[in-house]
């Protein structure tokens, strides 16, 4: 460290840990008031964004570079000190599966606990997650509602949490489409996303079919 320069201290390991794992293709203003609402309804210390390599669920659909879309997230997240990051599943490679991801940040916070914030369509088919019996054991799923419809619920193992706050229909395709037909998404994204779309070229026609 330069001679002179103070340096910041480390925050404090989180004490209940969020991660919010998906495609974020491209990210925009629903999964960020489904973020702020886990983190003010939960308490949670630190969220995580966790944009994924492949989804396992998606098997058909090319989604765009995950570069942009972490570049994406990073400028969408900025200001904001307890969301950041990470892309661990993309520098892994192949399918991301929860499982992989919950035992790593296992690893890096032994003593937190964990949430993994998940669409209220995946609830009914947890059980066709990887190792799902260990995934049920070792989080905490904060269910993001649909607009306009009651909560989920379901047997098993799984510990459901229903997120109250902020329902916003909109989702990543919705934009896509719009984006492809020359529509503008100014007001479904955060401040600056749509003009970083649009000089990288994502999701119009030219740019080819993006899942």
């Amino acid at each position: 460290m330069p001679e002179g320069q103070i340096q910041s201290p480390r925050p404090p390991p989180p004490k209940r840990l969020g991660l919010y794992g998906g495609s974020f293709d491209p990210v925009h203003l629903g999964h960020l008031l489904v973020a702020t609402a886990a983190m003010e309804e939960l308490r949670l210390d630190r969220l995580v964004f966790i944009p994924a390599g492949r989804s396992p669920f998606k098997p058909g659909l090319e989604p765009a570079p995950p570069e942009r879309r972490a570049a994406l997230l990073r400028q969408a997240l900025a200001g904001r000190p307890r969301m950041e990051v990470d892309t661990l599943e993309i520098d892994r490679g192949g399918v991301s599966y929860s499982i992989d991801t919950v035992r790593e940040f296992r690893r890096r916070h032994p003593q937190a606990e964990l949430f993994w914030l998940i669409g209220a369509d995946h609830v009914a088919k947890l059980d066709e997650w990887r190792e799902a019996a260990a995934l049920a054991e070792a989080v905490t799923f904060l269910v993001i509602p649909r607009p306009g419809e009651p909560a989920v619920e379901r047997d098993g193992p799984w510990r459901l949490v229903q997120l109250r706050g902020w329902p916003l229909k909109v989702s990543s395709s919705e934009i896509r489409d719009r984006v492809r037909n020359g529509l503008p998404v100014d007001h479904l994204v955060p401040p600056g996303i749509s003009e970083a779309i649009q000089s990288h070229g994502l999701y119009s026609a030219a740019h080819g079919q993006s899942g």
